[in-house]
């Protein structure tokens, strides 16, 4: 693709964010992964356990011919809970805070008036931060496309993955691949 960008953002399990972005226009690629934090190359398993500072993530590539950086940032604000502190329902701790990581000048600002549009929608209650600039590291091969895979048979992701979606297609019907 000749024209691409990339937006990172977290809102808490990066399986459910993954699957959620898989499904909107313009977006060509999406890796889960983990982003500030103070630990070099962490696992899964230390970023778990609370202790590292990162954020479980995702790196989303897409045209911008076809989605904004605003739109990306409008679908991801509007498919999570960016009122829940340190926490998507279920699963609590700093790795599955609210963040978008910005990775120039112009990401920063655009994430500054995402956000003042999401209080306006949620009375100021948003707790989603802006973070960074912070080094990106991929997560293990076993949760890229894990929704597509595994986590079809997954009980937790049966319960939480579907109703983002459905959130995705009827708040942002214009943005979801036919």
């Amino acid at each position: 693709m000749a024209n691409s960008e990339q937006a990172i953002i977290a809102g808490g399990c990066f399986w459910c964010t993954e699957a959620v972005f898989r499904d909107v226009i313009g977006v060509t690629e999406v890796e889960s992964g983990y982003i500030g934090g103070t630990v070099e190359n962490p696992t899964y398993k230390q970023v778990c356990s609370g202790t590292t500072g990162h954020a479980e993530a995702i790196r989303v590539t897409y045209d911008p011919d076809v989605i904004s950086y605003a739109e990306i940032l409008d679908v991801f604000l509007g498919t999570h809970d960016p009122t829940q502190l340190n926490r998507q329902g279920n699963d609590v701790g700093t790795q599955y805070r609210s963040a978008i990581f910005p990775l120039d000048d112009a990401q920063r600002a655009e994430a500054e008036t995402a956000i003042g549009r999401a209080n306006d929608d949620h009375g100021g209650k948003v707790v989603t931060t802006i973070e960074g600039p912070a080094k990106w590291y991929p997560a293990e091969d076993y949760h890229q496309e894990y929704w597509e895979g595994e986590g079809k048979q997954n009980p937790y992701c049966l319960a939480v993955i579907p109703p983002k979606i459905m959130k995705l297609r009827k708040s942002f019907q214009d943005k979801v691949k036919a």
